[in-house]
């Protein structure tokens, strides 16, 4: 991945901007395709939304990283939001585990959405995601995946 904050620099994230973000595991180690793994990120992202003030539109965990659409309520600093998620469910996840250790790559990669028909096109994609890797062959049966519109 690019290097964040070369690429970052002079961009200003702004109050309601929706943005989607990529978070990928250490050496895209599939810590996801664990049940139990899955289930502790997804109930961090919902917990994390609320402590947060910031809307998930939607999210995928795929076995080795995650999508995630959001919307930017009161901070707009959407780098140390993905920093203190990293942390959090770093933490939470050495500690359920019994590990210790990095499980994200220190990057990652965002878009920021530009209008009506970007929003509805990345949740698409983001939802069909386990999709297009084969992992399932309706939506309805990938059990690590949430969207407002659906």
């Amino acid at each position: 991945m690019a290097n964040t904050h070369k690429r970052l620099k002079g961009r200003c994230p702004t109050i309601n901007t929706f943005y989607t973000v990529t978070l990928c595991c250490d050496f895209r180690k599939p810590l996801f395709a664990n049940y139990l793994n899955a289930r502790l990120i997804a109930r961090e992202l919902a917990l994390f939304s609320k402590s947060n003030s910031l809307n998930t539109i939607c999210y995928v965990i795929m076995p080795d990283h995650i999508h995630w659409l959001l919307q930017l309520n009161r901070s707009p600093e959407l780098s140390n939001l993905v920093r203190k998620f990293k942390n959090i469910t770093t933490y939470r996840f050495n500690k359920y585990n019994g590990t210790y250790g990095k499980i994200w790559q220190s990057n990652y990669y965002d878009h920021k959405i530009r209008d009506d028909e970007d929003l509805i096109a990345q949740a698409r994609y983001i939802v069909a995601n386990p999709l297009r890797a084969g992992l399932v062959n309706n939506i309805s049966k990938y059990p690590y995946w949430n969207c407002v519109y659906l």
